[in-house]
């Protein structure tokens, strides 16, 4: 029996062969990878990605129906096939790394309703990954690639900076889905640096989530809770451009500010 749609996972099927046959050349599987895909589904991505990938591959499913399935598809064929019936928002991808002895290559058609919480856990992660490959809603990923003073640049670009760099690869229309969403969708490639791009301050989120909590506000009028003038100042910075104009490692520099000042 094909298990019914759950929409509390924000699930919607990618079916489409073209689309599976350009992300699977997108990933360019190799014998010795270690594959992890997210919110497996039916599997139809999966079994390409086995075959391609000489057949190793660990799948992290929330839906027991599905993950049921995907056991009866696969477990007997492909006995590399690990299935995890869990969170990913709470799977430990370091330890599963450890474990597979070497980083991660993440795949997946992740639900839209928790990308950007996921994408963060991954980020806490990123020492155990190699690179990701995901889809998402189109407008999600052009804000995760986008350039400063853009439209889309905001907090998730910034955030992302230091740790991945990221290519937009193709679209994906709603028809390539079951049932079709009602937005475009988008795959993206995020390469893990092997440094940050820059040293990261501990202070670096909250001074970004500040900076974009409101948009089109003055660095003066968007950090006045955190950074006085003077501060904002000695960072050889405007205090009255917009956080939309700056990149990400001025960002850094304001948060570096408070790592040196006394607790208030």
């Amino acid at each position: 029996m094909t298990p019914f749609r759950r929409k509390r996972f924000g699930q919607h099927f990618l079916h489409d062969p073209t689309v599976l046959e350009r992300i699977v050349a997108a990933i360019g599987p190799r014998a010795a990878d270690h594959l992890v895909e997210i919110g497996p589904g039916r599997g139809a991505l999966t079994r390409l990605l086995l075959d391609a990938g000489n057949g190793a591959l660990d799948a992290i499913e929330i839906d027991r129906d599905l993950a049921a399935l995907l056991r009866t598809e696969f477990a007997a064929d492909y006995p590399r096939f690990v299935l995890h019936e869990a969170d990913a928002l709470d799977f430990d991808f370091t330890r599963l790394a450890a474990e597979r002895g070497g980083r991660l290559r993440i795949v997946g058609n992740l639900p839209y309703n928790i990308s950007t919480p996921l994408l963060f856990h991954l980020l806490d992660h990123a020492t155990a990954i190699e690179d990701l490959h995901i889809m998402l809603q189109r407008e999600v990923i052009a804000r995760m690639a986008a350039e400063p003073d853009g439209d889309d640049y905001g907090r998730l670009t910034v955030m992302l900076a230091p740790w991945v760099t990221v290519e937009h690869l193709f679209d994906v229309g709603p028809g390539a889905f079951s049932p079709p969403p009602r937005v475009w969708s988008a795959v993206a490639r995020l390469t893990v640096r092997t440094e940050p791009a820059f040293a990261v301050s501990p202070h670096f989120g909250k001074v970004v989530a500040a900076a974009f909590s409101h948009r089109r506000k003055t660095l003066r009028n968007a950090l006045r809770s955190l950074l006085s003038l003077e501060q904002i100042e000695r960072c050889a910075l405007n205090p009255g451009a917009r956080p939309e104009t700056l990149a990400p490692e001025a960002f850094n520099d304001l948060a570096k500010t408070l790592d040196s000042a006394p607790p208030s």
